[in-house]
């Protein structure tokens, strides 16, 4: 009776998980398009929320970025500025610059999320989960801790280099006026993008070419946020902390999930082994 009873509460338990399983996978293994696409516009959603303060936050966002630069220069740390009067002569390493700082961490993601759900759709599922956890925890620091960028600073020498190029798209782009969150400084989600790319691609091949565009992906991003004036050094640094807790949760996450799975498997068979014997 009682292991009767213990396999019905258990068939109970798993049925939400089965169900779930049916709806999020297809017969392939790989999830579903609607479900991704799902998470996405979530993902816009909650990104466009938070775009919706930013005019009433700039004061917020200037107060914050000053306070910043000046613990920066306090630790001898702020090399945004030397890099950024570096680039801004060349007009064409700017354009270039330009368009790479507005082009480069969409195609990159989007092509890596595209070949891993092609491809392993195991290690999609983790590292996707990965990528909507940097997600979020970038919201969450864009609401608290609204950032000027350095370009909002022309009086003390920067140069908006994205602003003034010739770039397929800048700043004064209609789109990018309305739907940009112009004090998302912190952390720098190209960096923090980046970095998940260059996992992700380690995690895929072991070439050693392909893995060492991965490793350098990251560092020219980090570079590129610095020179056009669009990150500061500790965005750059929050980029890579917010990359590497992303991980951390996401296996954490996962660890969780599975000692929870396996706990009515373990409770039918001590319910099994505790049963009679039938005469």
């Amino acid at each position: 009776m009682d292991s009767g009873q213990g396999q019905i509460g258990a068939r109970r338990r798993a049925w939400p998980r089965r169900a779930w399983q049916r709806v999020s996978r297809r017969a392939d293994g790989r999830a579903p398009l609607w479900f991704e696409l799902a998470i996405m516009a979530w993902l816009f959603w909650l990104y466009d929320v938070i775009n919706n303060f930013a005019p009433i936050r700039q004061a917020l966002a200037l107060s914050n970025a000053m306070a910043l630069l000046r613990f920066e220069r306090s630790l001898g740390l702020d090399p945004e500025l030397t890099l950024n009067h570096w680039l801004a002569p060349h007009a064409t390493l700017g354009a270039i610059a330009s368009d790479y700082y507005f082009f480069a961490h969409a195609v990159v993601t989007f092509a890596v999320l595209a070949v891993l759900w092609w491809s392993v759709p195991s290690l999609y599922t983790r590292l996707r989960s990965s990528l909507v956890i940097i997600n979020l925890i970038a919201f969450v620091v864009f609401w608290r801790y609204p950032l000027a960028p350095p370009r909002s600073f022309p009086t003390l020498g920067f140069v908006d280099v994205v602003g003034r190029s010739e770039a397929v798209i800048s700043w004064h782009s209609a789109a990018l006026v309305h739907d940009a969150d112009q004090f998302a400084a912190m952390p720098s989600l190209h960096v923090a993008w980046a970095i998940w790319c260059a996992v992700s691609i380690w995690g895929l091949t072991g070439r050693p070419a392909l893995r060492t565009l991965a490793v350098l992906y990251p560092l020219l991003t980090g570079f590129v946020v610095l020179a056009t004036a669009n990150h500061y050094l500790l965005d750059v640094v929050a980029g890579a902390v917010t990359a590497a807790l992303a991980f951390a949760l996401e296996r954490a996450a996962r660890r969780l999930l599975a000692s929870r799975r396996s706990t009515p498997v373990i409770e039918h068979e001590a319910a099994v082994g505790s049963a009679p014997a039938q005469p």
